[in-house]
């Protein structure tokens, strides 16, 4: 886990620093608080950090206006650290936005553990919010939360004028699985073929379960001949070999609709959606298993 450590003081900074790395955390260090929040802001910040309240450029409390005011999507928990023991003052600091904090000179016990308290609250918000965004059969998104991704690709490929694909993925004759072998297994076929769907896919792609047996994968920036392609390896990818249950192994594969979102500023997301349909209907009925674009 990175933890910031952010003091203008040489000597508490250092101290903090060696307490941490002797206890395996990666440190990241800032001397002031204009430091501090520009690394703060990045995408990949420390998910927790040690604020002092004292700092040159911004001090800790503001430090915790700005940050919790901010639009990151990854929580940040902050200890604030302080020479002050007044209870004033420190309900000041978790007014700011603090969540817990830690008095100077500290014990290294005291800071083990409300940094070990810290990482757990972030472990069981992460897992929160992998329940809360993730279908929990198949572990890829869920349906409320592709379509949150869909929109916000979608305006952003409206105001960049980029290419935004969009395929929907349909599993062929799933119904006959669950008919002859069960929904225990017929869930066993959707959970791997989730997983084998997601491998192809870039990191800033997204796919997730639309319903049932139905799956809608995002690709930004692509053109549909480029889609189309990516398309063909999920496919082949899904259908390379039999799906191993305790039924025995079980052929799968699925038809594909690709579509490319309309990025002029009049157009619709329901749009690109039903393009995609239509096109995963006329794999369907040229005989599954296989790719159209619409």
């Amino acid at each position: 886990m990175r933890i910031l450590v952010a003091d203008d003081d040489d000597v508490s900074r250092l101290r903090l620093e060696g307490a941490l790395r002797r206890q395996l955390y990666e440190v990241v260090c800032a001397a002031d608080g204009i430091e501090a929040w520009q690394l703060l802001k990045n995408d990949d910040a420390p998910r927790l950090a040690i604020i002092d309240w004292k700092m040159p450029g911004m001090d800790g409390v503001e430090l915790c206006r700005r940050l919790r005011t901010s639009e990151k999507a990854s929580y940040v928990y902050v200890i604030m650290l302080s020479s002050m023991s007044e209870k004033q003052d420190l309900i000041t600091g978790l007014e700011a936005g603090a969540d817990d904090y830690l008095i100077k000179p500290f014990h290294a016990q005291e800071l083990n553990a409300r940094v070990r308290t810290g990482e757990r609250i972030l472990k069981l918000q992460e897992a929160l919010r992998v329940q809360a965004t993730h279908d929990a059969l198949t572990g890829v998104l869920n349906r409320g939360t592709i379509m949150d991704i869909l929109a916000r690709e979608f305006a952003r490929a409206v105001h960049e004028g980029k290419p935004l694909a969009v395929v929907m993925a349909d599993l062929d004759y799933f119904k006959n699985i669950n008919d002859t072998h069960g929904h225990l297994i017929g869930d066993a076929v959707l959970r791997e073929s989730a997983q084998r769907m997601s491998k192809p896919i870039r990191a800033y792609d997204a796919l997730g379960r639309y319903g049932g047996e139905e799956f809608l994968i995002l690709l930004p920036g692509c053109a549909l001949e480029t889609a189309g392609r990516v398309a063909h390896r999920i496919r082949s990818a899904l259908s390379a070999q039999p799906v191993s249950t305790k039924a025995g192994p079980i052929d799968v594969s699925a038809s594909f609709g690709v579509a490319v979102a309309d990025n002029s500023s009049h157009a619709e997301v329901a749009a690109v959606i039903e393009s995609a349909d239509k096109a995963l209907y006329s794999a369907k009925r040229a005989g599954r298993n296989r790719v159209e674009l619409a």
